[in-house]
């Protein structure tokens, strides 16, 4: 009996310390694990920050004097609602809106997920041609649809982001050369860029992109 006892002691006096050491390193393995992913996370924390940075950095241009300085159709009123719903209070787009109407696109637009749209102001579409826009005007499901839609790219693109070529929405192309707070699309000038809306990145232009 005490031969039975002495090796019962003996083995739990070796499996203590094996328990231990066991316990011990999966401590550390799960340290280092936690250690070696700290530096991704950190990494795609910061990536995220400096996106978000951007895009709520202060419109540029000198268009955006004629956006009203409070309320619903100011800057920070239209960053609390979709697109189609924050230019309806802009009275510097009241023609695109007009448009979007006719076109039964403003659901569309403001059912979006993350766009960005180039935005004709009023004088925008005093250029172009009476007959054209006749024309269009008169075919709202038809040719009005295909010159909106070229105005909307997929995506919310930051100043940082904006040169070169993008699809559009309508299947067009549109090309945007610039950098800084000054840009051309097309042929048209971005006179307030890097306007927020709930769903949207917002660039007014004062020309319409008509389809090629």
């Amino acid at each position: 009996m005490r031969l039975a006892r002495r090796s019962t002691i003996a083995v739990l006096g070796l499996a203590l310390p094996l328990s231990l050491a066991a316990c011990g390193n999966s401590g550390s393995d799960t340290a280092a694990s936690s250690s070696s992913s700290s530096p991704m996370s950190s990494s795609s924390s910061s990536s995220s920050s400096s996106t978000t940075d951007a895009m709520m950095a202060k419109p540029f241009g000198s268009g955006c004097s004629a956006v009203p300085a409070s309320g619903k159709g100011s800057f920070s009123g239209m960053a609390t609602d979709p697109v189609a719903t924050a230019a309806s209070n802009n009275p510097a787009l009241s023609t695109l809106v007009s448009a979007v109407g006719e076109a039964g696109l403003g659901e569309t637009l403001n059912s979006a997920k993350d766009i960005t749209v180039f935005a004709p102001s009023n004088d925008a579409f005093k250029a172009v041609p009476k007959a054209t826009m006749d024309a269009a005007m008169k075919d709202p499901k038809g040719l009005l649809t295909k010159v909106l839609t070229n105005h909307v790219v997929e995506g919310r693109l930051t100043p940082e982001m904006l040169a070169g070529e993008h699809k559009t929405l309508g299947g067009g192309t549109i090309k945007v050369t610039g950098s800084g707070e000054s840009f051309k699309v097309d042929e048209a000038n971005v006179i307030c860029g890097n306007v927020q809306t709930a769903n949207a990145t917002v660039y007014i232009i004062d020309g319409v992109l008509l389809p090629k």
